[in-house]
C-alpha cells in the first residue's frame, strides 16, 4: 500500500469532544423521523387501534424517561461507540453484550431497508405527475449514494444537517398544531379527547402502542455517540432526557391536534379513509394549500434524515466490533480527515443496496412488504435489546449503588424493563395486523429475535474457548485508546 494510500487511515479513534448535547438530540429526534412518524405511523394508530394515541406517547415516554433514569446513571461509567452492546457487556457480561449487538445490529439493518423502501415509494409518487416514471428501487438507491456520502463527511457534519431538517418538520408541524388551538379546534371546540384514560387504556392499546412505539426506535443513538461527545458524563444524561421529551411531548401534542381538527368522533374513521392524506389534509386545512406541497418535499427529507441517523448509528456499530476483533478489523478503520469509520459505512451500504436490489428482483411490493415487515422486525428486536438494557443495568448496581439513589438505578430498571417486556409481547401478538400478513416468516420474528440472541451468546462462550485473547479485548479497546490520550 502507498504513502499516500496510507495516508488514508489513522489508528481506530474516532473524533473525541466533538458533538454537544444539541448534536446528539438532533441524531435521536431525526432517527424518529417526527413528520415520517406523524404522517406516517399515527394515521394507522387512529385507525386500527384506539384515539388514545396522544395519551398513548405520554405513557411510553414516561416508560422511557423510567428507563433513562438507570440508563443515564450507567452512563457515567460507559462510554463506547458501541452504545447498548458496552451497556449490556458492562452489566451481563460479555457473551450478552454479543447478543445485544447483533440484535441492534440487524435490527437497525432491517429498519433501513424498510426505510429505503419507503423514500423510493414517496419519491416515485411525487415525481411520476412530471412523467418521470423511474421505479421505486432507482431512487431508494440514490438516496442510499446520497446518505453514503454525507455518513463520510466529518460526524458534525451530519449532525448539523439533521438539525436543519428537523427544525424544518417541527416548525410546520408545530405551526399546525398551534392553529388548530388559535381556531378553537373543531365544531365541538378544544377538548381533553385522546388524553383521558378511558381513551387510552380502551380496547385497542396494544395495536396503539405498536406504532407509538415505533417512534422511539434511535433511542440509543445518545450512548452511540458517547466517545465523539463533550463531557459525556453530563452531554449523554441530558441529550437522553431532552430527546424523549421533545419526541414524548411534541408527538403527543401534534396527535391532540388532530383530533381536535377532525373531532374524536370521526377521526378514526377520517384516518381509514385516507392515511396518506389524513395529515396533509388536516395541515392544508389550517395552513393554506400551499402547506400540502411543503409537506411532502419534508416528508421526504424527514426519510433521508432518519436514513442519515440510522446509518451513523449502524456503523459506530460495526466499528466498536471490528475495532475489538469480532468482525474483520478493517471495519475500525477511521478516515483521517474526516475522522469518521467510513470503511463499516461503504460495508454496510453495499449490504443494503443487495438487499435492496434482490427485493425489487422477485418483486416484492415495497410498501406492504419490505417497508411493514422490517418495521415489525426492528420493532421488536429494539425492544429485546432494551429489555436487555434494563437487566444490565439492575445486575451493575446489584452490589455496589455508586452513589445513586436505590430508586434510580434499582426500582426504574425493574419497572421499565416489566414494561418493555409486556410491549414486546403485545408488538409480538399484533404482527398480523401490523404488518398486514399471516405469512409464517412474519409469524417467526419473535422466535428470529431470541435465536440471534442466543447465536450472540453461543459465539461468545466459542471466542472465550477457542480464542482467549480476544475474547478479554472485547470492549476493552476504548479504555485503552483513552489511556494514551
Amino acid at each position: 500500500m502507498s504513502d499516500n494510500q496510507n495516508s488514508q487511515f489513522a489508528k481506530p479513534k474516532l473524533a473525541a469532544s466533538s458533538l454537544g448535547v444539541a448534536h446528539i438530540v438532533f441524531f435521536v429526534v431525526a432517527a424518529a423521523a417526527p413528520m415520517a412518524a406523524v404522517v406516517g405511523a399515527t394515521p394507522p394508530a387512529f385507525a386500527f387501534g384506539n384515539i388514545g394515541v396522544p395519551g398513548a406517547f405520554l405513557l411510553v415516554g414516561l416508560l422511557y424517561l423510567i428507563f433513562s433514569a438507570g440508563f443515564t446513571a450507567m452512563a457515567r461509567h460507559v462510554s463506547s461507540a458501541g452504545g447498548f452492546y458496552a451497556y449490556i457487556s458492562k452489566g451481563l457480561g460479555r457473551p450478552f453484550g454479543i447478543a445485544g449487538a447483533f440484535l441492534a445490529i440487524v435490527t437497525y439493518f432491517a429498519i433501513q431497508i424498510g426505510v429505503y423502501a419507503q423514500v423510493g415509494v414517496f419519491a416515485r409518487a411525487a415525481l411520476e405527475p412530471f412523467g418521470i416514471g423511474l421505479p421505486w428501487w432507482f431512487w431508494s438507491l440514490l438516496v442510499l449514494t446520497a446518505v453514503l456520502w454525507c455518513g463520510q463527511r466529518h460526524i458534525v457534519f451530519s449532525g448539523r444537517l439533521l438539525g436543519i431538517c428537523m427544525i424544518a418538520e417541527l416548525l410546520i408541524l408545530a405551526l399546525f398544531a398551534i392553529g388548530v388551538v388559535l381556531i378553537g379546534g373543531g365544531d365541538g371546540g378544544l377538548t381533553a379527547a385522546g388524553l383521558q384514560p378511558s381513551d387510552v387504556f380502551a380496547p385497542g392499546l396494544g395495536i396503539t402502542l405498536i406504532f407509538v412505539v415505533s417512534a422511539f426506535i434511535g433511542f440509543e443513538a445518545t450512548a452511540i455517540f458517547g466517545e465523539e461527545a463533550a463531557n459525556p458524563d453530563r452531554a449523554i444524561p441530558r441529550a437522553t432526557v431532552a430527546a424523549v421529551t421533545i419526541i414524548t411531548v411534541f408527538y403527543a401534542f401534534v396527535s391532540w391536534a388532530v383530533i381536535q381538527y377532525y373531532g374524536s368522533s370521526v377521526v378514526a374513521a377520517k384516518a381509514s379513509e385516507s392515511m396518506e392524506n389524513f395529515y396533509i389534509s388536516a395541515v392544508a386545512g389550517v395552513l393554506g394549500g400551499w402547506s400540502a406541497v411543503t409537506v411532502n418535499i419534508l416528508l421526504l427529507t424527514s426519510l433521508f434524515a432518519c436514513l442519515l441517523s440510522f446509518h451513523n448509528t449502524l456503523n459506530r456499530y460495526i466499528y466498536a466490533l471490528g475495532r475489538d476483533g469480532l468482525l474483520w478489523t478493517g471495519l475500525s478503520r477511521v478516515h483521517t480527515a474526516n475522522a469518521s469509520p467510513h470503511v463499516a459505512g461503504r460495508v454496510q451500504s453495499v449490504l443494503v443496496a443487495a438487499v435492496l436490489v434482490g427485493f425489487s428482483l422477485i418483486g416484492a411490493d415495497p410498501y406492504a412488504v419490505v417497508y411493514a415487515w422490517t418495521l415489525a422486525f426492528a420493532g421488536i428486536g429494539i425492544l429485546a435489546v432494551q429489555v436487555l438494557v434494563s437487566i444490565s443495568i439492575l445486575a451493575f448496581f446489584r452490589t455496589e449503588r455508586r452513589g445513586f439513589s436505590t430508586m434510580r438505578v434499582v426500582v426504574a430498571p425493574i419497572a421499565s424493563g416489566i414494561a418493555l417486556a409486556a410491549a414486546f409481547v403485545q408488538v409480538s401478538m399484533n404482527l398480523p395486523l401490523l404488518t398486514g400478513s399471516e405469512s409464517p416468516i412474519v409469524a417467526s420474528f419473535p422466535a428470529s429475535v431470541i435465536l440471534i440472541a442466543v447465536a450472540g451468546i453461543l459465539i461468545a462462550l466459542y471466542i472465550r474457548r477457542t480464542n482467549p485473547a480476544l475474547y478479554d479485548r472485547l470492549d476493552r479497546t476504548f479504555a485503552e485508546a483513552t489511556a494514551e490520550t
